[in-house]
């Protein structure tokens, strides 16, 4: 089957989800941004790879990190950005998904960045610019229901490989709502395609998918077996904005079984680091005493994903 996100040479066109891509494009995409970190520290913050182009932002969900460093991501590689307030724009008198891609790509979009309640709203802009035969419009996926979430896993997976280096001696471990996750999805596809050692799926059965075993992960429903001498731990939010009935008892006991504090930690390797894409529930997935410690790299994987979605937009428009 034809990879949407590819082009006919095997160049990345669109980045759609971390699923069905080649090791060597998530490696590529890696190694870019490592170039791009160095941009942030100096005096004049841009380089000019994208200067004349411009990216639009569609955000039909909230969003305040996703959608401010793509802003500053695009900004920093000379793009014109231009961001669609959904709430005021035509979308909100009844103009469908696919007007509002024509007429933006009418207004000489090169590029647009996506994030939508619908799983696989991206695919169906990607679709339609081909049937259109504007394939010289490119997608990136910021997002889009339960179902991915690239850039996000692309800049875990830079995370773990700046403080961690190789990953095929780590043991990951992913707690939480995994059901509704779509962080968790793209992280676990990520892990599996670099070759992580074990990559295990930590939570209630009641926030696992079924057969979630199939994605190539080992599931604890014990907290402390799913951290014993873990390198990483990654923590999701409860996403009650996706939860149908009653998955959960309380915040309270969510957290008294599976909140991250210091003592539950030290059950993880001395050097494990801990992530979390944000935003967080502080008492409820994880403690502040975790959160702002030592080994919390939380606020860098917000930095390195600047240099991730700079290497993604240089990627894409270079193809």
């Amino acid at each position: 089957m034809l990879n949407p996100q590819l082009s006919a040479n095997g160049e990345l066109a669109h980045l759609l989800s971390i699923d069905g891509l080649p090791r060597d494009v998530l490696v590529q995409i890696l190694d870019t941004a490592s170039s791009f970190l160095e941009v942030s520290d100096r005096s004049v913050k841009k380089v000019p790879l994208l200067r004349g182009k411009s990216v639009f932002n569609l955000f039909f969900e909230n969003s305040t990190r996703t959608r401010t460093t793509f802003e500053i991501a695009a900004k920093r590689l000379s793009a014109d950005v231009i961001n669609l307030d959904v709430a005021r724009s035509s979308t909100a008198k009844g103009e469908t998904l696919l007007d509002t891609v024509d007429n933006l790509v009418a207004m000489h979009a090169d590029m647009f960045v996506v994030r939508h309640s619908s799983s696989g709203a991206p695919y169906l802009i990607v679709d339609h610019l081909r049937n259109i035969g504007r394939t010289d419009v490119h997608v990136v996926n910021a997002g889009d229901g339960r179902h991915a979430h690239p850039t996000q896993g692309l800049l875990d997976m830079y995370t773990i490989r700046h403080y961690k280096k190789d990953f095929s001696n780590l043991t990951v471990a992913v707690v939480g709502d995994i059901l509704h996750s779509r962080v968790a999805r793209s992280d676990i596809c990520a892990l599996n395609a670099l070759g992580a050692g074990e990559i295990r799926a930590v939570g209630p059965q009641t926030l696992l998918p079924t057969a979630i075993e199939n994605m190539g992960v080992r599931v604890c429903n014990d907290f402390r077996e799913g951290l014993k001498d873990c390198d990483v731990v990654i923590m999701l939010r409860l996403q009650n904005e996706r939860m149908n009935g009653s998955l959960l008892p309380s915040a309270r006991e969510y957290f008294s079984s599976y909140g991250l504090t210091s003592k539950m930690l030290a059950l993880a390797k001395p050097d494990a680091i801990v992530m979390h894409p944000g935003p967080m529930n502080r008492g409820v997935e994880i403690a502040s005493e975790v959160a702002d410690g030592p080994q919390a790299v939380i606020l860098p994987q917000v930095t390195f994903g600047i240099a991730v979605r700079m290497a993604v937009m240089s990627i894409l428009a270079g193809n």
